[in-house]
């Protein structure tokens, strides 16, 4: 008895380890990650998970190089910016999380055969310049035959938070938007989906967890048991219904209705924008430096192998079950 009882007393819980997660928006986007944290998925890896909300990509960057977060949740065009101006501690993406663009091009009035041309003449409100919806929303318009600069009016300077309202309250014709405000839109007969740039814009490495290479080298065991969670999430998110997933996301948006949660993760779900496995392939990386190149953002294009780092992805994909 003796025995057994020094053996309990000996034995320490062994403490879970922190990561502080930084996300560029809240958004039923990001579906995987919030089932994670969800289903506990972080927490079976030993990990604690802090997550905060840090709107627009350069505010989420710059509260990962100050040492804020552990690890972003941001466009990878991001990791781009940083290494292009000569950083000593490189932004490393190491899982991917949504694999297309996630934005929808709304009407102001229905259109039962919507071409692209359509927009020709128009007045348009797009996404902030350089930010990805921007370069994807560029780039599905020139594919299209559309020069955003001389083919139609075309408004940017309108910050993230105030495009809905800008919209509702203005004489646009057009507005390219994320969900859920598309589907608010049309619930109130205020505005109306024709198509989808992350459709048209095909699959680029568009939200991916991100570290600095120092902390990946100190928290290499963190990192993989980070992604590990990721992929759980990911699978769950194949495996299980809308409701189901709807269900399990709702705790995070807890002012939005759930039937507008459900109509949510089913167009995403339905256009493949939920990434299937954490891997960054380097065609998603090319096609990424190839929207940023013709959006004039990117003068010369950053090695995959510099800033992708694909072993915790690959060794998640071989070790879940």
């Amino acid at each position: 008895m003796l025995t057994l009882l020094l053996a309990g007393c000996s034995g320490k819980k062994t403490e879970a380890t922190k990561i502080r997660i930084g996300e560029v928006t809240r958004s039923i986007f990001y579906a995987p990650q919030y089932v994670a944290i969800t289903n506990g998925f972080f927490k079976d890896e030993g990990l604690d998970v802090e997550l905060t909300t840090t709107p627009g990509g350069d505010k989420t960057m710059t509260a990962l190089l100050s040492g804020n977060i552990d690890v972003a949740l941001v466009g990878s065009e991001t990791s781009i910016y940083v290494s292009l101006q000569g950083s000593d501690d490189p932004v490393i993406n190491f899982a991917q999380l949504t694999q297309t663009d996630g934005t929808f091009l709304i009407s102001r009035t229905p259109i039962d055969n919507f071409t692209w041309d359509m927009l020709k003449g128009s007045k348009f409100l797009g996404q902030r310049k350089g930010g990805m919806p921007q370069m994807a929303g560029e780039f599905v318009l020139k594919k299209h035959g559309i020069d955003p600069q001389k083919d139609l009016e075309l408004i940017q300077n309108v910050e993230f938070a105030n495009i809905v309202p800008a919209f509702t309250s203005g004489d646009e014709q057009f507005v390219q938007l994320f969900e859920p405000s598309a589907t608010m839109l049309e619930q109130q007969g205020k505005g109306y989906v024709v198509a989808s740039f992350g459709t048209e814009s095909g699959h680029l490495p568009y939200t991916a967890y991100m570290t600095k290479s120092s902390f990946m080298k100190k928290n290499a065991d963190s990192v993989q048991k980070f992604t590990n969670a990721v992929y759980r999430g990911q699978l769950w998110v194949q495996e299980h219904s809308v409701n189901e997933i709807a269900d399990a996301v709702a705790p995070f948006f807890p002012d939005t209705d759930i039937e507008l949660i459900r109509s949510v993760v089913q167009r995403y779900k339905d256009q493949g924008s939920y990434a299937t496995d954490p891997i960054i392939d380097s065609e998603e990386w090319a096609n990424l430096q190839d929207i940023m190149t013709q959006a004039g953002e990117l003068k010369q294009p950053v090695d995959y192998s510099k800033l992708v780092n694909n072993s915790y992805a690959e060794k998640a994909i071989k070790d879940v079950k």
